[in-house]
Order: C-alpha cells, then sequence, then structure tokens
C-alpha cells in the first residue's frame, strides 16, 4: 500500500498546543501522528472518530 493512499485527517495545520499537546489542526497527538502509518486501518478510523471531541474540547476551553 502506498503511504498517499492511507487516510489522514490531516489539515495542514500543525500546531500542538502547549498544554493539552494536541495538533490544533487535526486533533491527533504527537503519538498518533509519529505512529499512523503502522496503524491499522481500523485503528486509524477509530483515532479519527475521537477527533472531533478533542478539536471541540480544546476550543471550548479556549
Amino acid at each position: 500500500m502506498r503511504a498517499s493512499s492511507i487516510e489522514t485527517p490531516c489539515v495542514q495545520i500543525c500546531v500542538i498546543h502547549p498544554t493539552a499537546r494536541i495538533c490544533e489542526g487535526c486533533g491527533r497527538t504527537l503519538a498518533e501522528i509519529g505512529g499512523w502509518l503502522s496503524l491499522t486501518a481500523d485503528q486509524r478510523r477509530q483515532v479519527m472518530a475521537a477527533l472531533p471531541a478533542r478539536l471541540a474540547q480544546l476550543a471550548s476551553a479556549s
């Protein structure tokens, strides 16, 4: 499988929130970003399902 065919939530806004320690663009943790290519498709879908809630929580804390 080519890396370009792997689904990703990246929106090219790669800024790690200083206290929440998640990407302000996609909502992933550094560990999730770093290990993205080694996750299974199901694991990536599970992470992506959690991202909207993470980003909403980050927005409400601001």
